[in-house]
């Protein structure tokens, strides 16, 4: 039977003991504010850490994804035990990571690695990682994971609610929604991602009414809530969090719900207090 390994990047937000429990591996971007460099590991600066630095400077933070010496470097000592790696991503519009990933793919000729554009960031990405490590783990066939992570890939969906639109327009990671601009201090969007870009789902004017929409919005789409499985992500929105997952447990009973936090890379785009909901039916 082929092993098949996991390989994911820091951008699915994928928590620590999960990645650990089901043998994946994430690669992290980096993230710098000036002369200062991180990597988006939760080491080398924790979430809580990040989110205090991106309130308090001047200028915003860039981010960078890992270079093909990096994945080359990861991919070899995984194959040493392992017959083949799905490698799955962040969008090719929000990052340069598959680009990275595909040159190093370039440098292993004859090696058994499938590389997935997920065109997603955050826990679509991580759901769809998480959803090959167990299948991976179970035994499946690359033939039968590659079905099912593209299955989940159609269904699932994901709707951010940003504090501000600040720091997506500074990140030049506005996407389709680059319209809401204009009155950028008169609304309280929800945003979703299409077509690999960030776009805008619905307009609202406050906060606690984004919040009320967005459960409202999820109520129209969920067909079977006894098979939803749900994230609640923050990036340093932790009461908001709290109060989504309350809200999504007493509309839905969902069968499975998960708190993340949304990591350094996607909450330098996404900025400070936002959160993110992301769901699919199994």
């Amino acid at each position: 039977m082929s092993k098949i390994a996991i390989v994911t990047d820091s951008t699915s937000d994928m928590p620590k003991d999960i990645a650990k429990k089901l043998g994946i591996t994430v690669v992290p971007l980096t993230v710098i504010f000036e002369k200062e460099v991180f990597l988006d590991d939760g080491k080398e600066i924790t979430i809580d850490e990040f989110y205090k630095k991106i309130r308090s400077v001047k200028k915003l933070p860039t981010t960078t994804q890992p270079t093909p010496k990096d994945f080359i470097k990861v991919y070899s000592n995984i194959l040493k035990e392992y017959d083949s790696i799905i490698s799955i991503h962040i969008s090719k519009k929000m990052s340069g990571t598959i680009n990275s990933v595909e040159l190093a793919k370039k440098e292993l000729p004859g090696k058994d690695i499938e590389i997935i554009d997920t065109g997603y960031v955050h826990f679509p990405l991580g759901f769809i990682a998480l959803k090959a490590g167990q299948l991976a783990q179970e035994g499946k066939s690359k033939q039968e994971i590659l079905k099912n992570i593209y299955d989940l890939k159609s269904k699932v969906k994901v709707l951010f609610i940003p504090s501000t639109l600040e720091y997506l327009k500074r990140g030049g990671r506005i996407g389709k929604a680059k319209g809401l601009i204009a009155s950028i201090l008169e609304i309280k969007p929800i945003l979703t991602i299409h077509d690999g870009e960030v776009s805008q789902f619905k307009t609202t004017r406050r906060w606690n009414q984004a919040k009320s929409e967005l459960i409202q919005s999820m109520k129209n789409m969920v067909k079977n809530p006894q098979n939803l499985i749900v994230s609640v992500g923050d990036s340093d929105a932790k009461e908001d969090a709290a109060e989504m997952e309350e809200r999504i447990k007493g509309e839905f009973n969902p069968k499975k719900i998960y708190r993340v936090d949304i990591g350094a890379v996607v909450g330098t785009h996404l900025g400070p207090g936002g959160i993110g909901i992301t769901f699919y039916e199994e």
